[in-house]
């Protein structure tokens, strides 16, 4: 998850750093290879381990203990990405570089949770993660609304030393004895849990993990890349630079349907690492509405809506627009107009739908008031977006999956005369602005390549980077390596 957006005066912290994401993907690279081409009799290349079939095929590098009450596992993601040289009569200091470049991301997470109890009525987790990220996005990931590469939004100039990305407890509160099978993972252990019930959740969390979910355009992992493809752009949602907050949430669950609500840390700044924790005058309260109905016969389908309001140390852009043409600032800065308690929301819908066995779509719409700063996540301010994948059944692939998404990002009048007038945000600035909404399409195959072993190829066009008409259109293409242990 989340958030960047300082441009570095310093290269990666060293050589030794790049060519240790270098050397990381060429060790993937091969250890792929030769699983891929070692013969089934092959002892030495089989693990002693279950056959993978057609029906159950194996998708980490060791399968999970069942019913266990601990939780420990492990990815690692690693993507190439490299951008064409694209028509840029001019740029500014927030401009997507438009003479091409290629850059490298890595991410690795170690997740571990335990259960202190068997309860399934009352089952509680206990959580803590570990991450590090290392590399760069295209252009220090500026330049464009929705960036390309959601890993980097956690790796911003703070180097690859490991961090605690997540802590926290989990406790579910069953109102029937009656259970209904889930999938275990490091956020929920248990592989069943009462059909009605509380969640309560709280700690150091990433919210993307618990709100606007999508299982076809969530995972930039072994999905879409794109920030705003896998993300609602126009949820300015909590989160220091790396993405994280700090807080608690409540959920209901029933047989149909859910309802979440979450009470969060704001940063002090924008796009900032430090919380602001005078909740009286910083917080993000965030709530989610979710449907499970299907509009096909026999398939499933999930319908979610989202609000969510943010107050914070925020600026809005009329005032700094006033400012410059009353001649009071040399140039728009919003910084120079920003509030205490300043009030931000907006509101979202995402939905996906099972067409056939193997078919699926997805949609997200997302908008926000718009006359203050974007804070958190990433500059928009409206935003639709359509989308689904395939997976390579037919072809006797069926973990592979092939997706495709188009979304098109906008941003308010007050905004866009922010940027026409020279301002800077925390992600765009071209010095000027020739305004136009910002449309990528992304596709990509994600490739099952052994167990827990993924390769992937994506393509992204975006039309109008950073919303400006003068430049673009921008090709960008990558090469995925993720590992699940």
């Amino acid at each position: 998850m989340p958030k960047l957006y300082g441009r570095s005066t310093n290269p990666i912290r060293s050589s030794h750093a790049f060519s240790r994401v270098i050397c990381g993907f060429a060790l993937i690279a091969v250890a792929g290879w030769a699983c891929a081409q070692a013969p089934a009799g092959d002892a030495s290349a089989q693990p002693p381990a279950a056959p993978e079939t057609q029906n159950a095929p194996i998708v980490t590098m060791a399968p999970h203990p069942e019913n266990s009450r601990w939780w420990l596992s492990g990815q690692a993601n690693i993507i190439i990405q490299g951008d064409l040289p694209f028509h840029s009569p001019y740029e500014g200091a927030n401009s997507f570089i438009g003479r091409g470049e290629y850059k490298v991301s890595l991410v690795g997470t170690l997740f571990a949770a335990v259960r202190p109890t068997r309860s399934i009525r009352y089952n509680t987790d206990l959580i803590l993660d570990f991450e590090s990220a290392g590399g760069r996005g295209l252009s220090e990931a500026l330049g464009l609304a929705g960036f390309t590469n959601l890993d980097v939004v956690r790796n911003p100039n703070l180097g690859p030393t490991p961090y605690i990305a997540r802590y926290g407890f989990h406790q579910v509160v069953g109102l029937t004895d009656e259970t209904t099978s889930q999938e275990p993972g490091p956020f929920a252990l248990a592989s069943s849990a009462p059909v009605r019930r509380i969640e309560f959740r709280g700690g150091k969390m990433t919210l993307p993990d618990f709100f606007d979910v999508n299982s076809i355009g969530t995972d930039s992992h072994l999905q879409f890349m794109n920030w705003t493809v896998d993300n609602n752009g126009a949820w300015d949602y909590a989160a220091d630079t790396r993405g994280y907050t700090v807080g608690g949430m409540a959920e209901y669950d029933d047989r149909a349907w859910s309802l979440r609500y979450g009470f969060f840390a704001m940063p002090t700044v924008a796009n900032g690492l430090d919380m602001d924790w005078a909740f009286s005058r910083a917080h993000a309260q965030n709530g989610e509405f979710e449907l499970r109905h299907s509009f096909v016969p026999n398939r499933k389908g999930v319908e979610r809506a989202l609000f969510y309001a943010n107050r914070a140390h925020m600026g809005t852009y009329r005032e700094a627009v006033d400012a410059f043409l009353a001649g009071v600032d040399a140039k728009p800065n919003i910084l120079l107009h920003e509030h205490y308690g300043a009030l931000k929301y907006g509101v979202g819908y995402n939905t996906e739908q099972e067409i056939t066995e193997n078919l699926r779509v997805f949609g997200r719409f997302g908008w926000n008031e718009g006359q203050h700063e974007s804070y958190v996540y990433t500059e928009v301010d409206q935003t639709v977006e359509l989308g689904g994948d395939y997976a390579g059944t037919r072809w006797h692939r069926p973990v592979d999956k092939i997706g495709l998404a188009v979304v098109s990002n906008a941003i308010k009048r007050d905004h866009q005369n922010y940027l026409h007038y020279g301002g800077l945000g925390f992600l765009l600035g071209d010095g000027t602005l020739t305004y136009g909404r910002e449309t990528i399409v992304e596709t990509y195959y994600n490739w099952h390549a052994w167990r827990g072993l993924f390769y992937a190829l994506d393509i992204q066009h975006i039309a109008n980077p950073g919303y400006n008409r003068d430049r673009g259109a921008a090709w960008v293409g990558s090469v995925r390596a993720h590992v699940d242990f």
